[in-house]
Protein backbone atom coordinates (compact mmCIF):
# COMPACT_ATOMS: atom_id res chain seq x y z
CA UNK A 1 0.00 0.00 0.00
CA UNK A 2 2.92 2.37 0.71
CA UNK A 3 4.42 1.73 -2.70
CA UNK A 4 1.12 2.30 -4.49
CA UNK A 5 0.60 5.51 -2.52
CA UNK A 6 4.12 6.73 -3.43
CA UNK A 7 3.51 6.11 -7.11
CA UNK A 8 -0.14 7.25 -7.43
CA UNK A 9 -0.33 9.81 -4.58
CA UNK A 10 -3.56 8.06 -3.51
CA UNK A 11 -4.37 5.59 -0.78
CA UNK A 12 -5.69 2.33 -2.14
CA UNK A 13 -7.72 0.62 0.57
CA UNK A 14 -8.35 -2.54 -1.45
CA UNK A 15 -4.82 -3.91 -1.60
CA UNK A 16 -3.62 -7.53 -1.50
CA UNK A 17 -0.45 -7.64 0.64
CA UNK A 18 0.28 -11.24 -0.45
CA UNK A 19 1.03 -10.24 -4.06
CA UNK A 20 4.62 -9.48 -4.99
CA UNK A 21 5.02 -6.74 -7.58
CA UNK A 22 7.76 -4.71 -9.22
CA UNK A 23 6.72 -1.12 -9.80
CA UNK A 24 8.54 1.26 -12.11
CA UNK A 25 8.27 4.96 -11.44
CA UNK A 26 10.03 8.19 -12.35
CA UNK A 27 10.12 11.07 -9.89
CA UNK A 28 11.96 14.37 -9.66
CA UNK A 29 13.96 14.51 -6.43
CA UNK A 30 16.12 17.52 -5.63
CA UNK A 31 15.77 18.63 -9.25
CA UNK A 32 16.95 15.30 -10.68
CA UNK A 33 14.93 12.67 -12.51
CA UNK A 34 15.18 9.41 -10.58
CA UNK A 35 14.08 6.10 -12.06
CA UNK A 36 12.75 3.70 -9.43
CA UNK A 37 12.25 -0.03 -9.65
CA UNK A 38 10.49 -0.94 -6.44
CA UNK A 39 10.12 -4.55 -5.38
CA UNK A 40 7.11 -4.76 -3.11
CA UNK A 41 7.61 -8.13 -1.44
CA UNK A 42 4.80 -10.33 -0.26
CA UNK A 43 6.49 -10.94 3.08
CA UNK A 44 6.03 -14.72 2.72
CA UNK A 45 9.54 -15.60 1.53
CA UNK A 46 11.85 -18.29 2.82
CA UNK A 47 15.48 -17.46 3.74
CA UNK A 48 16.94 -18.03 0.27
CA UNK A 49 14.26 -15.92 -1.40
CA UNK A 50 14.84 -13.08 1.07
CA UNK A 51 18.59 -13.16 0.42
CA UNK A 52 18.09 -12.98 -3.36
CA UNK A 53 15.74 -10.02 -2.98
CA UNK A 54 18.17 -8.22 -0.69
CA UNK A 55 20.98 -8.76 -3.21
CA UNK A 56 18.71 -7.27 -5.91
CA UNK A 57 18.07 -4.03 -4.03
CA UNK A 58 20.09 -0.82 -3.88
CA UNK A 59 18.10 0.76 -1.03
CA UNK A 60 15.62 -0.51 1.51
CA UNK A 61 12.56 0.61 3.45
CA UNK A 62 12.12 -1.99 6.19
CA UNK A 63 8.44 -1.61 7.06
CA UNK A 64 6.63 -3.04 10.06
CA UNK A 65 3.12 -2.56 11.38
CA UNK A 66 2.75 -0.85 14.77
CA UNK A 67 -0.20 -3.22 15.27
CA UNK A 68 1.91 -6.37 14.76
CA UNK A 69 4.74 -7.09 17.21
CA UNK A 70 6.00 -10.00 15.08
CA UNK A 71 6.59 -7.72 12.10
CA UNK A 72 8.58 -5.36 14.36
CA UNK A 73 10.63 -8.29 15.67
CA UNK A 74 11.70 -9.07 12.07
CA UNK A 75 13.22 -5.60 11.52
CA UNK A 76 16.54 -6.31 13.24
CA UNK A 77 17.01 -9.60 11.39
CA UNK A 78 16.28 -7.99 8.02
CA UNK A 79 18.62 -5.05 8.71
CA UNK A 80 21.35 -7.50 9.73
CA UNK A 81 20.85 -9.48 6.49
CA UNK A 82 20.98 -6.30 4.40
CA UNK A 83 24.19 -5.23 6.11
CA UNK A 84 25.75 -8.69 5.82
CA UNK A 85 24.83 -9.34 2.18
CA UNK A 86 25.84 -5.89 0.97
CA UNK A 87 29.19 -5.93 2.76
CA UNK A 88 30.14 -9.23 1.13
CA UNK A 89 33.44 -9.05 -0.79
CA UNK A 90 31.71 -10.82 -3.71
CA UNK A 91 29.50 -7.78 -4.24
CA UNK A 92 30.99 -5.06 -6.44
CA UNK A 93 31.92 -2.09 -4.28
CA UNK A 94 31.10 -4.24 -1.25
CA UNK A 95 32.29 -1.69 1.29
CA UNK A 96 29.51 0.85 0.80
CA UNK A 97 26.23 0.09 2.56
CA UNK A 98 22.92 0.80 0.80
CA UNK A 99 20.54 3.34 2.27
CA UNK A 100 18.13 1.74 4.76
CA UNK A 101 15.24 3.33 6.62
CA UNK A 102 12.97 1.79 9.25
CA UNK A 103 9.28 2.62 8.83
CA UNK A 104 6.54 1.97 11.37
CA UNK A 105 3.25 1.89 9.46
CA UNK A 106 -0.39 2.23 10.61
CA UNK A 107 0.37 5.01 13.08
CA UNK A 108 -3.30 6.02 12.94
CA UNK A 109 -4.44 2.74 14.54
CA UNK A 110 -3.65 3.88 18.10
CA UNK A 111 -6.11 1.52 19.80
CA UNK A 112 -4.60 -1.53 18.07
CA UNK A 113 -0.99 -0.50 18.71
CA UNK A 114 1.39 -3.23 19.91
CA UNK A 115 4.68 -1.42 19.21
CA UNK A 116 5.33 1.96 20.81
CA UNK A 117 6.98 4.87 19.02
CA UNK A 118 9.71 4.63 21.64
CA UNK A 119 10.37 0.99 20.65
CA UNK A 120 10.88 2.07 17.03
CA UNK A 121 13.09 4.99 18.02
CA UNK A 122 15.23 2.80 20.28
CA UNK A 123 15.71 0.19 17.57
CA UNK A 124 16.65 2.83 15.00
CA UNK A 125 19.21 4.34 17.40
CA UNK A 126 20.69 0.90 18.13
CA UNK A 127 20.98 0.17 14.39
CA UNK A 128 22.00 3.77 13.55
CA UNK A 129 19.28 4.03 10.91
CA UNK A 130 16.64 6.70 10.23
CA UNK A 131 13.17 5.99 11.58
CA UNK A 132 9.72 7.26 10.59
CA UNK A 133 6.25 6.43 11.80
CA UNK A 134 3.53 6.95 9.21
CA UNK A 135 -0.05 6.17 8.24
Amino acid sequence: ALTVRFITRRFIGDYDPTLEMIYRHVAVIDGEMVHFEILDTAGQEDSLQIEEKIKWGDGFAVVYSVTDRCSFDEVMRLCFLINHLHSSPKRSGGSEQPPVVIVGNKKDLQFDRMVSTEDGENLSKALKLPFYEIS
